[in-house]
């Protein structure tokens, strides 16, 4: 077996890297890893919160991850069917040691994953997951077996979704009554939750993809599939339409003509009225090496700093709590504000947004023009984790870079990197010329694939 973590946890398709006696084991290592091994201490300082999204197999993985858990002598708190960002928010709130969410978020219902959240809300930094993956990899002993009363308890808190809504809508001052939205909840997590949220806050709700049954996630709606959500806002005239993916950490939109707004112009709106509130904290907005052309030059021409990081969202939040930067986030969805959460949170990002469309009265076709998008183009090569790790070291492939780069020139860029959490490596050209662009990328791709079947 391989080292286990990616960008963003753990993922597999269910029951084939994904099993049970891998989710039991990584409980157990966790709850290690933390440093929780004192009998002594309250059953709140022993307390890991669990939520899951809702996938066929999300059930079977959570039930195991907390028979592990309690099986070495921590309680678990069960919270059902959440959000990511839900998770991260009330392992605060409770003063949990941590907390683990089942989910594989944008991919198909079939996989499935797990992350894990401190106690402060933050993933878990590389030496603790390097330690529970040498736990679970058999290099280093696991912790003893719990005995008698020492076994962990499941604990119910039925209240803690609500929590988690009232926190969002306190995010914002007054409410969002006037504005007419449909929601996307891709059948996952933000099905629990959406509505509840939104209404509150007196928006007239439209929603769509909100009824999972364990294998629609995903499925045709969604964050990675805005053709329905296009369709529906047009044909009702509605304001905008707002996208979630599968755990509801990251967001998409659509304005009332069905133009896709993505995060990249998302953070554009919001960080130009962050700065004129002067509460965008050191004037600067962290992004990735995969944000769009457009938005640096966005930055650049409102005197907006822009610091570029790896790609995936806890890469971002390193960068902002290295310099004590409050907003950033991918081009993606994944949308960090600092100041009110410790990870991407599509739901608070949309509250932020239709507060902010509602305050300025402006529809969101008139806001996205603060920024405009440089053609981009994305071809993902499907590959095996052999010919991932020879990306890197081929020189073949290297060359084939380097030539397309050359191509491109000054007016363009090419960035090429193995996915983190699927088995991909993606291929993005970028430049004013939108014909020449994609022919580069797919040129590129088809040279890179040719070379890495060898390892595959």
């Amino acid at each position: 077996m391989g080292r286990l973590f990616g960008t963003d946890g753990i993922r597999g398709v269910a029951n084939e890297k994904l099993t049970v006696e891998l989710a039991i084991a990584t409980g157990r290592a966790v709850a290690a890893s933390l440093g929780m091994e004192g009998r002594g201490r309250s059953r709140t300082k022993k307390m890991i919160l669990l939520g899951m999204d809702t996938r066929i197999s999300s059930d079977m993985l959570a039930s195991a991850m907390a028979a592990g858990i309690l099986s070495v002598g921590y309680d678990v708190v069960q919270l059902g069917v959440v959000p990511t960002p839900a998770v991260a928010y009330l392992v605060r709130k409770y003063k949990a040691r941590a907390g683990i969410m089942i989910s594989a978020s944008h991919n198909p219902y079939e996989f499935n994953g797990i992350k894990v959240f401190n106690s402060e809300g933050f993933k878990l930094a590389d030496e603790l997951e390097e330690n529970v993956e040498s736990m679970v990899l058999g290099e280093k002993p696991m912790p003893a077996a719990a005995t008698g009363a020492s076994i962990g308890k499941l604990i119910q808190k039925p209240e803690a979704l609500q929590e988690y809504i009232d926190f969002v809508a306190s995010t914002i001052e007054g409410d969002l009554s006037g504005l007419s939205v449909a929601f996307d909840c891709a059948n996952g997590s933000a099905s629990a939750t959406a509505k509840k949220l939104f209404t509150s806050l007196g928006v007239d709700c439209h929603m769509l993809s909100d009824a999972p049954d364990g294998t629609n996630i995903n499925t045709a709606c969604g964050s990675t599939h805005l053709e329905s959500l296009i369709a529906y806002v047009k044909a009702n005239k509605l304001d905008i339409g707002i996208a979630f993916d599968g755990d509801a950490d990251r967001v998409l939109c659509v304005d009332g003509s069905g133009e896709v707004v993505d995060g990249d112009r998302i953070m554009a709106i919001l960080s130009l009225d962050m700065k004129a509130r002067g509460t965008l904290r050191g004037n600067t907005v962290v992004g990735t090496i995969m944000s769009n052309f457009g938005f640096i030059k966005f930055c650049e021409q409102n005197g907006i700093r822009f610091e570029a990081t790896k790609v995936g969202d806890r890469y971002v939040l390193e960068e902002m709590l290295l310099e004590d930067y409050c907003f950033g986030g991918e081009q993606s969805g994944h949308i960090i504000f600092k100041d009110y959460a410790t990870t991407g949170d599509g739901q608070l990002t949309a509250v932020q947004l239709l507060s902010h469309i509602k305050q300025s009265g402006k529809k969101l076709s008139e806001l996205k023009t603060v920024m405009v998008k440089y053609p981009q183009c994305i071809v993902n090569i499907r590959t095996t984790d052999a010919a991932k790790l020879a990306f890197y070291t081929d020189d073949d492939v290297k060359a084939i870079l380097e030539e397309g780069k050359q191509m491109l020139g000054e007016t363009g860029r090419l960035v090429v990197r193995p996915s983190g959490t699927e088995p991909l490596i993606r291929v993005m050209t970028e430049g004013e010329d939108e014909a020449f662009t994609e022919a580069i990328a797919k040129q590129v791709a088809e040279r890179i694939e040719d070379k890495l079947k060898q390892y595959s």
